[in-house]
């Protein structure tokens, strides 16, 4: 896959995927472990990071596991 880089904002916060580096763990996304409401993968595109808190996104993002999403503040760059 190529080197692929997506990003999402609010206006307040950037949301940044790196596909290639995603392993599908699906913590980000599975109502158990997730935020559904942000990371939604059966629709396009699957992040809305108007669906929640800034910091309720900060908090998912640290939990990926590969790495493959990143934040930072403001908006996309």
């Amino acid at each position: 896959m190529k080197d692929i880089t997506k990003k999402y904002t609010n206006g307040e916060i950037t949301i940044v995927w790196k596909p290639a580096m995603c392993i599908h763990s699906t913590i980000c996304w599975k109502h158990a472990t997730g935020l559904p409401k942000v990371f939604n993968p059966m629709i396009k595109p699957w992040i809305n990071p108007e669906a929640a808190t800034t910091e309720e996104i900060i908090t998912q993002i640290s939990k990926c596991p590969s790495g493959a999403l990143s934040f930072y503040k403001g908006d996309a760059k």
